[in-house]
């Protein structure tokens, strides 16, 4: 374990003081609700419809559901979900008015973007981290409906409308 211990600092490290300042500062856990997040990539609406209705309490098929794998995860984890501030929970933008706001995410943040043309249309998704794609700064987000599946994939930080950090958890 030491062994290792030291070879990860030798990586990071890379002769950067800062590395070394930040060695012994813990790293952030990875919240619980992630993992069960997790534990869904790759489902797919239609292969995998009825296990998803059951979680989501919704047809994949039917509905746009971005918003409602959001909220179902929350639910399994015990959070409250956006159910509890807003009276249209299955709406991506509903997740607006959740938790608090925060200027620059952590991981397993709740991160809403906007999308189409309309008002209320949007995206909603766990952010994982940063990268930048092309010259543009973009979050890997882990979500539902993406591809009409659950999946990490990146979204343009240009496209953010809040970042909003659960008030619920211990992860703040």
């Amino acid at each position: 374990m030491y062994m290792k211990k030291i070879i990860v600092f030798l990586l990071l490290c890379a002769c950067d003081t800062t590395a070394i300042e930040s060695f012994n500062k813990p790293i952030p856990s990875y919240p619980h609700y992630l993992k069960t997040a997790d534990a869904f990539v790759g489902f797919n609406e239609t292969a995998n419809r009825n296990d998803l209705r059951t979680l989501l309490k919704i047809d994949p098929v039917s509905y746009e559901w971005c918003a409602a794998f959001v909220n179902a995860i929350l639910r399994v984890n015990q959070i409250p979900g956006s159910d509890s501030v807003n009276d249209y929970p299955f709406m991506a933008r509903s997740f607006l008015f959740w938790g608090e706001p925060v200027d620059e995410p952590r991981l397993g943040d709740i991160v809403v973007f906007s999308r189409g043309n309309q008002g209320w249309q949007g995206h909603v998704g766990f952010y994982i981290y940063p990268v930048s794609i092309e010259g543009e700064d973009h979050y890997v987000i882990l979500g539902g409906n993406q591809d009409d599946e659950v999946s990490y994939d990146t979204y343009p930080v240009s496209k953010v409308l809040d970042i909003r950090r659960s008030v619920y958890t211990d992860i703040n």
